[in-house]
């Protein structure tokens, strides 16, 4: 398996914008929310059991779940959201480990949003945090989820604090600042991981 340096941030971060730039460079994506869509697609077995389980209002006419639907009963039920996890983090895990055996470059780029709240940073060589402000978080989420203030901060609540990510981070990217710094950034991380994945081997 390659190096793997695990990739986090709370919502609003850039973590998408930061993999990306990553990607340019060759490295190999694995991406968590990716794999968490692939497992409750139309004909997957999740999402026989999610319908089973909730019904026929948590699916979309079109057969695909309601994710605003599922989001509901989560936020507003911890037995429902233990029962989501239970049922698809280990389906999630497991197509992980999957596609991180099968990364080819010399080291491999594992998003992860919910890596703290999930105690998964053992399963990395090195954590990586994306880190903004509070105030940028919200900005950015409500800008392009066209989502409240309100919803942004009950979604914050969900997720680790700021201080829980960087207690966890080997790296950080600060993120609220000008984009070619942060080009600059993960260039030089990048050169930094080939280093470390040609000294483990």
């Amino acid at each position: 398996m390659s190096y793997t340096v695990a990739l986090t941030g709370g919502i609003g971060s850039g973590k998408s914008t930061i993999a990306n730039i990553f990607a340019g460079l060759g490295v190999e994506i694995v991406d968590a929310d990716i794999i968490a869509r692939q497992v409750v697609e139309p004909g997957q077995p999740a999402l026989a059991a999610i319908h089973e389980h909730f019904g026929d209002e948590i699916l979309m006419p079109d057969g695909t779940l309601n994710r605003t639907i599922l989001r509901q009963k989560i936020f507003s039920s911890a037995a429902d959201k233990m029962w989501i996890n239970n049922l698809l983090h280990p389906l999630i895990h497991s197509r992980t480990r999957q596609q991180l055996a099968l990364a080819r470059s010399p080291w491999c780029l594992w998003v992860v949003p919910l890596l703290v709240e999930n105690r998964l940073q053992h399963h990395a060589d090195r954590v990586l945090v994306v880190d903004v402000d509070r105030a940028t978080q919200i900005a950015r989420t409500t800008e392009r989820d066209k989502i409240s203030r309100v919803q942004v901060e009950q979604i914050l609540a969900a997720q680790a604090t700021r201080e829980a990510r960087l207690a966890v981070a080997d790296d950080i990217i600060d993120n609220c600042g000008l984009p070619e710094t942060v080009i600059a950034r993960v260039a030089e991380l990048h050169e930094r991981y080939l280093v470390l994945a040609t000294d483990r081997d």
